[in-house]
């Protein structure tokens, strides 16, 4: 395990980025608020960081409180990684970064990574109300617990059961939303996603 650096100085902002200010810490955050993750899928959906920078984060996150490592029940046993009650305050913290970052993301370039649940915080700062939204696109489906309190906030793949709200849209447009060009009423008007469902969250969407 790493020693904590610290940038010694009393101030909330810096003790913030001594326990997330490293390289990786956040987007591995962004992945384990969709719950429980192995060490396999998480390095799979972090194209780019290396086993040791990887495994030293988690450590150094279950060191701070941030994240725990536990071993599933048989059949299962394997072990996996979730966010403490500490580690899933930062989601408004993300979503601040989103949000700041948006005049950044621009248009995709040739040597972008991409998963469809990236899009997820995104589409979630999008939604008004609570539910499960389906979203679908090419590149694959996952799923938002809009107004969740407890637990994962998103997943991947399709939802568990049957959704509040199925999206069905292409890559441009959710990055579209995602980036602020246009609110997804807007697509949504437009023609750009297909919405479907009987939940308060569908109707809202085809109505407004």
């Amino acid at each position: 395990m790493s020693p904590r650096r610290s940038y010694d100085q009393y101030c909330s902002a810096a003790r913030a980025l001594d326990l997330v200010g490293d390289r990786w810490t956040l987007l591995i955050v962004r992945e384990l608020l969709a719950g429980p993750r192995r060490y396999t899928d998480l390095h799979a959906d972090l194209p780019g960081v290396s086993t040791d920078v990887l495994a030293s984060r988690l450590k150094d996150m279950e060191r701070d409180g941030l994240a725990t490592r536990r071993r599933l029940p048989p059949p299962g046993a394997a072990y996996v990684y979730e966010l403490t009650r500490r580690g899933r305050e930062l989601l408004p913290v993300l979503q601040a970064l989103g949000r700041w970052g948006q005049p950044e993301l621009g248009e995709r370039r040739p040597t972008d990574a991409v998963r469809a649940h990236w899009f997820a915080l995104p589409l979630l700062r999008a939604l008004d109300g609570e539910g499960v939204v389906e979203v679908r696109l090419e590149e694959g489906d996952f799923h938002v617990y809009a107004g969740a309190e407890e637990g994962p906030v998103y997943g991947d793949g399709p939802a568990p059961g049957e959704p509040d709200a199925r999206l069905v849209m292409d890559a441009a447009t959710c990055a579209d939303v995602a980036r602020g060009g246009s609110t997804l009423v807007e697509a949504v008007r437009a023609g750009r996603v297909t919405v479907t469902g009987d939940g308060t969250l569908a109707k809202a969407l085809r109505e407004a």
